[in-house]
């Protein structure tokens, strides 16, 4: 191999050039040969590593030292994505159902990032709007619904739009508040199961004309004024109250009656659905409101009143002084067009009368129709005993629900 000249200019430099010595002995000092071959090979070492640096260079390799070449750092992790809040209608409990679900993020969502996952599931459209996502239901969730808002981790979390996801699976819950009494009244004032109107103060409060609206007013319930219809006695005001009163109770007793329902007079979550259908369709009581008074007084009379009108004033019967006609309020129900009524005499006999028009709304006490010489005073066993005509004009009033008191 030709020795390079720059090798070639070094040996010069050193006095080495030659075939010999200056004094024509022939050869380098050795000690002169040893620091120049050490010198050579650590100059060919660097310059063969220079050599290749530069020839991968020219090949189109990154080198710090190499023309034109970069220096890329490598990319950060993507900061994690983080929930901050959750709330509906700026609660977590006793929240209104048909309120948005705002969420709360550290960082604006990317355009195609999944949305969270609630259950139970509503219609309804979820929002993104910088750093914070929105969920407005279409159909409000049912008051005293235990709602959870899952956010899923994996392919499925929710995603930032620099790429963070959630670190892990998180669930939220929110808890919706109960039933409104108040709404409970209006609605069965509007249908005509109670002896109230109701009118909202404002023409634009909502109106009976979707499930989701009677719901929404369920949480808000629109503002308006209860007023008695006229015709009716004072007494019945006195049974007026809560969800629990003897009026709702009735009501609430003649509704499950026109809808084919188990009469309970108690509220539950699949009556209130049934109701608020039945206002959603203005499915208004057909029966009317209908109360009856029983008074004890001399002579013994029942009277009733049907939508604030006095539909039967006649002579009655109550029980005699050894079997009472328990004095108090009570709903119609159970009835039948005729029936054999047994039971035990106060001496000890049985009896089994065949009697008419049977209404009865306390225990084993009834009104209906029993044969007697006269009207007027204690004759019966406990029962409100009617003439046959009077008795088969005024059973089709005591629908079920329908309050009787005896006084």
């Amino acid at each position: 191999m030709q020795t390079p000249a720059w090798v070639r200019g070094a040996l010069a430099a050193a006095g080495l050039g030659g075939k010999g010595r200056p004094d024509g002995t022939g050869g380098p000092p050795r000690a002169k040969i040893v620091v120049l071959a050490t010198a050579v090979v650590a100059v060919l070492v660097v310059g063969g590593v220079a050599a290749g640096t530069l020839g991968t260079a020219r090949a189109g390799q990154t080198s710090a030292t190499g023309a034109g070449a970069s220096h890329r750092p490598p990319a950060a992790p993507a900061v994690p994505l983080r929930v901050l809040a959750v709330a509906q209608g700026g609660a977590v409990h006793g929240t209104d159902g048909a309120a948005p679900i705002r969420v709360d993020l550290s960082a604006p969502l990317s355009a195609g990032s999944p949305r969270p996952v609630l259950h139970p599931a509503v219609p309804g459209s979820w929002r993104s709007a910088g750093s914070t996502l929105t969920f407005t239901p279409a159909i409000p969730f049912q008051p005293g619904t235990r709602i959870r808002v899952r956010f899923p981790a994996g392919p499925d979390s929710l995603r930032s739009a620099a790429g963070g996801v959630l670190d892990q699976a998180q669930t939220y819950r929110l808890h919706t508040r109960d039933w409104s009494t108040l709404r409970l009244k209006q609605v069965l004032a509007q249908l005509g199961y109670l002896p109230l109107k109701w009118k909202p103060s404002s023409p634009t409060a909502p109106q009976a004309d979707s499930m989701a609206t009677e719901l929404a007013a369920v949480y808000q319930p629109p503002a308006g004024h209860f007023a008695w219809r006229k015709g009716y006695p004072s007494i019945l005001a006195t049974f007026w109250g809560g969800q629990s009163s003897l009026i709702m109770n009735g009501a609430i007793r003649a509704f499950q009656s026109n809808h084919g329902l188990l009469m309970t007079g108690v509220m539950t979550t699949p009556l209130w659905h049934d109701l608020l259908r039945a206002a959603a369709r203005g499915e208004d009581n057909p029966d009317g409101y209908t109360y009856a008074l029983a008074s004890k007084a001399s002579p013994e009379t029942l009277t009733v009143w049907h939508d604030g009108h006095v539909v039967m004033h006649t002579l009655a019967n109550t029980g005699i002084p050894a079997a009472p006609t328990a004095d108090g309020t009570s709903p119609v129900y159970l009835r039948y067009r005729n029936q054999i009524m047994r039971g035990t005499n106060p001496d000890g006999t049985k009896y089994a009368d065949p009697v008419s028009w049977v209404a009865y709304f306390s225990a084993g006490e009834a009104v209906h129709y029993f044969p007697r010489g006269s009207y007027g005073f204690p004759q019966s066993l406990g029962c409100v005993e009617l003439p046959y005509t009077q008795a088969e004009q005024v059973w089709p009033y005591l629908t079920y629900g329908t309050l009787v008191t005896v006084r």
